[in-house]
C-alpha cells in the first residue's frame, strides 16, 4: 500500500512539475560554513570535507559534516547534515533530480551491514513535532559497532519513512514550488558502555542542535 501511494504521488508530481509550477523557488537560508563549533560541551574542532566525486554523487548544495566531542563523559558523535536547495530543476526541457539518498541505501554500499532496525520517539527542542519520530539503526563491519539516527527535515517537518518525504516532496511542489529539504544524521560508535548511553548521547547533541536548523533549514 505504501509502494502504491509512493508512485501514485510520484505520478501526481510529474503532471504538476510539468504543468503547473514551473518556477521553483529556493528560499534564502545561512551557509553551514557558519554553523557553531561549540554546542553547550561539545565542541567540533574543525568541518570536513567531501571529495568534488562524492558530493557531486550526493547531490547535496551545501553540508556539514563534524565530529562533535564532549569531554565529561568522553564520546564523539558524527554529525552530518545535507541541504539540497532543489531535488528536481528543470534544464532545458528535461529535468535534473538530486533527492536525498537514504542512509540505509548508502550504508551497505560503504561496507556497513545494518543488524539492527527500528523506529524511536526523539525530543527534539524547538520543532511542532515533541517527540518526533526518527530512524534507529545499528550497524556493523567487522568487529566495529555504531548507532545511527537519522530523519528527513523539511519545511519544519521532521520525517522518517521514505514514502513520506515523496509525499510531502510532491505537496510541497504543488502548493509552495519548493523541493528543498535536507537529511540529519547523527553517529557514534557502540562501545562497552552499550546502547543506553550512545542513545543518550545523540539525544543530547541533538536536543542542542536542532533549534538551530531553521536557519540553515528553512522552514
Amino acid at each position: 500500500m505504501k509502494t502504491l501511494a509512493a508512485f501514485a504521488f510520484l505520478a501526481i508530481n510529474f503532471y504538476i512539475y510539468h504543468f503547473f509550477a514551473n518556477d521553483e523557488v529556493i528560499p534564502e537560508r545561512h551557509s553551514f560554513a557558519s554553523f557553531p563549533l561549540e554546542l553547550g560541551d561539545w565542541s567540533c574542532a574543525a568541518r570536513e570535507k567531501m571529495d568534488p566525486k562524492t558530493l557531486v554523487n550526493l547531490g547535496a548544495s551545501d553540508y556539514l559534516i563534524c565530529d562533535y566531542r564532549r569531554k565529561e563523559p568522553a564520546t564523539t558523535v558524527g554529525v552530518y547534515l545535507g541541504y539540497h536547495e532543489t531535488q528536481i530543476r528543470t534544464t532545458g526541457g528535461g529535468s535534473m533530480e538530486s533527492p536525498i539518498h537514504p542512509p540505509k541505501h548508502c550504508l551497505p554500499g560503504s561496507g556497513w551491514d545494518i543488524i539492527g532496525e527500528q523506529k524511536v520517539l526523539l525530543d527534539l527542542p524547538g520543532l511542532p513535532q515533541r517527540p518526533a519520530e526518527v530512524n534507529r539503526l545499528v550497524i556493523a563491519k567487522g568487529e566495529a559497532r555504531q548507532l545511527v539516527y537519522y530523519w528527513y527535515q523539511s519545511q519544519g517537518r521532521v520525517i522518517a519513512d521514505d514514502w513520506r518525504k515523496i509525499v510531502y516532496l510532491t505537496w510541497d511542489r504543488a502548493r509552495h514550488s519548493r523541493t528543498d529539504g535536507s537529511l540529519v544524521r547523527f553517529t557514534t560508535a557502540l562501545t562497552r558502555e552499550g546502547e543506553k548511553k550512545a542513545d543518550a548521547d545523540i539525544a543530547d547533541l541533538a536536543a542542542r542542535l536542532v533549534p538551530l536548523l531553521p536557519s540553515y533549514v528553512p522552514n
